[in-house]
């Protein structure tokens, strides 16, 4: 069966890497023998299908292949980032030469340009480097578009720009498959609902970020949208939804826990803080929970991530100032030992009870 998605076609022709050396070692070892007819209709067929995945999708057969395209991946981030850079101080060598009329054209046109050239090479160029490069930097044309037209024209700010930017990166990240757009686009509207958020309880909308708990409410509906509307057809996209989910809502959690004096709850700062380590353990101890469950590895690495911080911080809390530096940091050593060794047996439960479904 042929898959739907690059992410797909990847993982598949990865399978077929690792069963092809797998099949080496089986066989050096006499557990098996193929003869010579098995072994070409196996390796006919794998040629066969790797070589229609390579047609369709352009994934990376060899190990070196896989090299090369992250270096490709490389100098692709790091060519949108220069080409951006160029732009921006482009505008601002010459900005002050032109006419109103011939900046606004230009701030208009920017941004189309790049969006264009996105929308024309994505469908075109089966690995998607040149389509994302043109996106990033379209990105950057809008944001500067934005920022510059607000100058000009003395507009007010407004938290309404991050929508705009939020949609537009978006768009962006959907035509070219550019995680690192999608990313700035969650950032965007995460800083937009905040602002919202903020407002509604009276607040200037610039001073969103001194109430954490206003990224509450696009943690929870970032998170939650890859489990109501996957998305098979792009790589890697669920993974950066709960990721930056969960960053939006366990980083505001730290920082109440440690300064309670900034949250809504009217609470003396000590019980505030106590309630928001609190709540930093139970959750970050339900992700991890969760992860495993869905078989999330992402949600598990930032639950344990974020259980160790919130671990680390209390032993701060409760012994830097009266315990001698060497005993501290040897206690967080042997805290790291005994998470290991409960990691360890935890590991080994799980493959016994592995063992005794598949018997």
């Amino acid at each position: 069966m042929i898959p739907t998605s690059k992410a797909d076609a990847q993982q598949r022709a990865d399978q077929i890497r690792a069963f092809r050396t797998e099949l080496e070692l089986i066989e050096l070892e006499k557990v098996i023998s193929l003869d010579e007819n098995q072994h070409t209709a196996i390796t006919a067929y794998h040629d066969k299908f790797l070589a229609q995945l390579s047609d369709l999708f352009d994934v990376d057969i060899s190990k070196r292949e896989k090299q090369l395209s992250l270096g490709m991946k490389i100098a692709s981030f790091l060519g949108a980032l220069g080409l951006a850079a160029s732009v921006f101080f482009l505008f601002y060598q010459f900005w002050g030469r032109f006419s109103t009329g011939v900046q606004v054209f230009i701030l208009i046109l920017a941004p189309m340009i790049g969006l264009a050239l996105t929308m024309i090479t994505a469908p075109r160029e089966r690995t998607g480097y040149f389509s994302k490069l043109f996106g990033m930097v379209a990105f950057a044309c809008f944001v500067l578009n934005l920022t510059m037209l607000g100058q000009i024209f003395n507009i007010t700010p407004s938290h309404k720009a991050f929508l705009a930017w939020a949609v537009f990166a978006f768009i962006l990240a959907y035509a070219s498959d550019a995680r690192l757009l999608l990313g700035a686009g969650l950032i965007s509207l995460a800083c937009f609902i905040s602002a919202e958020a903020g407002s509604w309880s009276g607040m200037y909308w610039l001073h969103f970020g001194e109430r954490p708990e206003n990224f509450f409410i696009p943690a929870a509906v970032i998170f939650f949208v890859p489990y109501y509307f996957p998305h098979r057809q792009f790589s890697g996209f669920n993974l950066i939804f709960r990721v930056f989910g969960m960053l939006f809502f366990f980083i505001p959690i730290l920082i109440l826990a440690n300064w309670g004096m900034i949250s809504y709850i009217r609470l003396n700062n000590d019980t505030v803080e106590a309630i928001y380590q609190i709540a930093g353990f139970l959750f970050s101890a339900a992700a991890i929970w969760l992860g495993i469950r869905k078989n999330w590895n992402d949600v598990i690495n930032t639950g344990n991530l974020f259980f160790v911080l919130f671990l680390y911080t209390k032993f701060y809390d409760w012994w830097w100032d009266w315990m001698p530096k060497y005993l501290f940091f040897l206690l967080i050593s042997l805290t790291a030992i005994l998470a290991l060794l409960i990691l360890k047996r935890l590991r080994k439960t799980g493959s016994d009870a592995g063992e005794e479904v598949s018997k």
